[in-house]
């Protein structure tokens, strides 16, 4: 598995690029550190910059660059409009790829103290890693910013840092280190260059303002274009999507006889962030990812580690797809997958020369249900976000009702038939995998065992899947039907797991 961690340091600099690739050159001296973005704001004069990396070499990689920082900024000389503590001013882990937020907890502690103590810089943690409930919010944190803390920290028990001196580094300020939630940061502009209007709309969609609940927002002066920007970050894009922001600044600013200019991404942002402009804007009807290109290539990508590890981090995320059909489907796909593998460690050795060519038969055909098994693994996943898109439908009157009710009984059915299809396949690979338990290796025969017991696994839950499915159905003869073909795939699954239960364990 690839264990990534995400990083993404600020840094009080926007305008001087041969400063900021003094910084970046330190981060990427570390090995095996992939720099994936940089974002220079004149204006803010602050850079974001976004690299990936093992969990094993991220304090490093972040610790350079603080270091360099330290060295090439003067906190006593910076000006900007965006809000700064430090020349490093947050230094972000954000979890990727099988690492934890409690690991990426361990990090933030861990160059936490190291910034402290070798550098002598103020540090304090915030969101998931901040030490008191307080200091989740960045902006409590960096209240006041390097000319406040500078002035507090010595005297105001408040501003004690976690790690490093009770004494601002005048050079390179304070640094807040954290875990967070992938966000989006996204400014807007408006053609108009008063930026009370700016603040004001700034203040109408923030958190801490009554605006909305995953909102930070300040309005800026953007001095070199002459008009304003309402610079966000929005810390939860599933909760507040952009679309919502959007929409809502735009009416705002109506109110104020000005008009949205442009908007912008700052740095990296999620896929499915911008999915869900799309399926808003366009009015998209059973609109799912799987229905990207990119995305479907990724999924049908194959059996690569980096995939087999996504398919693990999906099943495990807060989200309803890949659900149990899918992880059915893959327990199947293994099945035949093994089957496969007893069939070529049988085929050319002397001992078993009568039986390969019927074992060349069963290879090809459990290497087919193995590709039809990893197709049911997405198809699955598309089955149940169809009937997720007939549910969104509008119901506002009686033939939009007809018409939704009509997409949800349809969609439904298609979720139904779908693991009792994956069911059927897996009943093939235990008929195969009889006969690879009878006839195979015998080296192997605890192989060919497992091979059943995934289809059989696989059997069992994609049964579960339909009877969650024809739950409540109205369609009697359909529910009828399903229910049929499940009983004649689960009592054949039965005497077959039996059958070669007592050839695999009459063999070992």
């Amino acid at each position: 598995m690839i264990r990534l961690v995400e990083c993404v340091p600020n840094f009080s600099e926007g305008r001087r690029k041969e400063v900021l690739d003094q910084i970046i050159n330190e981060i990427t001296s570390v090995e095996s550190v992939v720099l994936l973005d940089r974002e220079m704001d004149f204006d803010h004069n602050r850079a974001v910059v976004t690299f990936v990396c093992p969990p094993e070499a991220a304090v490093e990689a972040c610790f350079r660059g603080i270091k360099k920082a330290s060295e090439v900024l003067d906190m006593t000389t910076h000006k900007g409009e965006h809000p700064r503590m430090g020349a490093t001013d947050v230094c972000p882990f954000i979890p990727i790829s099988d690492f934890t937020e409690a690991e990426a907890k361990e990090l933030a502690h861990q160059l936490g103290k190291r910034v402290g103590e070798e550098l002598q810089i103020p540090v304090y943690l915030y969101e998931s890693a901040a030490t008191t409930p307080e200091r989740q919010n960045l902006a409590v944190v960096r209240k006041g910013e390097y000319e406040g803390i500078r002035d507090s920290i010595e005297t105001d028990p408040s501003r004690k840092p976690d790690y490093g001196p009770s004494k601002m580094n005048l050079k390179a300020g304070a640094t807040a280190i954290g875990v967070r939630f992938p966000l989006v940061a996204y400014n807007v502009y408006l053609n108009t260059n008063r930026v009370s209007i700016a603040k004001k709309i700034a203040n109408a969609v923030r958190d801490a303002r009554g605006g909305y609940r995953f909102v930070k927002a300040m309005g800026f002066s953007i001095k070199e274009r002459n008009l304003t920007q309402v610079s966000m970050n929005l810390v939860r894009y599933t909760k507040t999507p952009i679309f919502r922001v959007f929409e809502t600044i735009k009416s705002e600013a109506a109110r104020y006889g000005v008009s949205v200019l442009s908007s912008e991404i700052i740095g990296l942002i999620p896929q499915q962030a911008l999915l869900d402009v799309a399926d808003f804007y366009l009015q998209l009807e059973n609109f799912s990812s799987a229905q990207v290109l990119e995305e479907k290539l990724r999924q049908m990508g194959g059996t690569s580690q980096a995939s087999t590890s996504d398919f693990y981090n999906e099943v495990a995320a807060k989200t309803a797809t890949p659900g149990g059909g899918s992880v059915a489907a893959a327990a199947g796909t293994m099945g035949a997958a093994l089957a496969s593998m007893v069939c070529r460690l049988t085929i050319g050795k002397k001992k078993y020369k009568d039986v390969a060519d019927e074992l060349n038969e069963v290879l090809d055909k459990s290497e087919k249900i193995r590709e039809q098994m990893k197709e049911m693994i997405v198809k699955d996943g598309e089955a149940f976000e169809l009937v997720m898109s007939a549910r969104k439908m509008p119901k506002d009157t009686d033939d939009e009702i007809a018409k939704r009710n009509e997409a949800i009984f349809e969609a439904t059915k298609g979720a139904a038939r779908t693991p009792l299809e994956t069911a059927g396949l897996a009943l093939k690979v235990m008929e195969l995998a009889r006969v690879v338990a009878e006839k195979g290796n015998v080296n192997s025969v605890s192989d060919a065992g497992v091979a059943a017991l995934m289809a059989k696994a696989a059997i069992e839950g994609a049964i579960y899947n339909v009877k969650i499915n024809i739950g409540g159905f109205e369609d009697k003869d359909f529910v009828d039907e399903m229910t049929k073909k499940v009983g004649e795939i689960k009592t054949a699954s039965d005497k077959l797991a039996d059958e070669i239960r007592n050839i695999v364990e009459g063999k070992i």
